[in-house]
């Protein structure tokens, strides 16, 4: 691992102009803030409105990532589950997923990715314009506490 990669990336997407959507770079940015001085030579924050492929670059020489992003399908307040490379239907698209950005990475890179977390936080109004959701500003909070909980695990 090179030096001045930070062991733990925490990445985030949404719109921001869409309402409950904008659940992942508001936890990223939350997440940030919130970060102990300790750790902050620990942690890469990055957020964006989509995953792109790009991004498997950044992958490159951490120790563990987590994925941040909003959904309708997840139960509230929030799921987890371990991202593994998997090539989908949306690795070709504009809508990007964990396990297909982890496939880009081994295609690559040539081996096995670090490890990745999925952290898929409950929205319930998607709306464009729409402010977040009153659900979902609960859900967030539960996120971030689980989210700080995982940073604090840093290898």
């Amino acid at each position: 691992m090179n030096a001045a990669t930070p062991p733990l990336l925490v990445l985030g997407w949404g719109n921001p102009s869409r309402g409950d959507d904008a659940l992942g770079p508001l936890c990223v940015a939350a997440l940030q803030d919130a970060l102990p001085a300790p750790l902050k030579d620990r942690v890469e924050f990055l957020d964006d409105y989509q995953l792109q492929i790009e991004f498997a670059l950044d992958l490159v020489g951490r120790a563990r990532i987590l994925f941040i992003d909003a959904s309708l399908r997840c139960a509230a307040p929030f799921e987890v589950r371990s991202a593994q490379p998997r090539q989908d239907s949306t690795i070709s698209s504009h809508a990007l997923s964990p396990d297909a950005l982890l496939q880009v990475f081994v295609d690559l890179q040539g081996h096995a990715p670090p490890p990745a977390t999925v952290l898929a936080i409950r929205g319930e109004a998607f709306e464009l314009g729409a402010p977040l959701s009153a659900a979902a500003q609960g859900h967030l909070a539960a996120a971030l506490a689980w989210a700080s909980v995982w940073i604090q695990q840093t290898p």
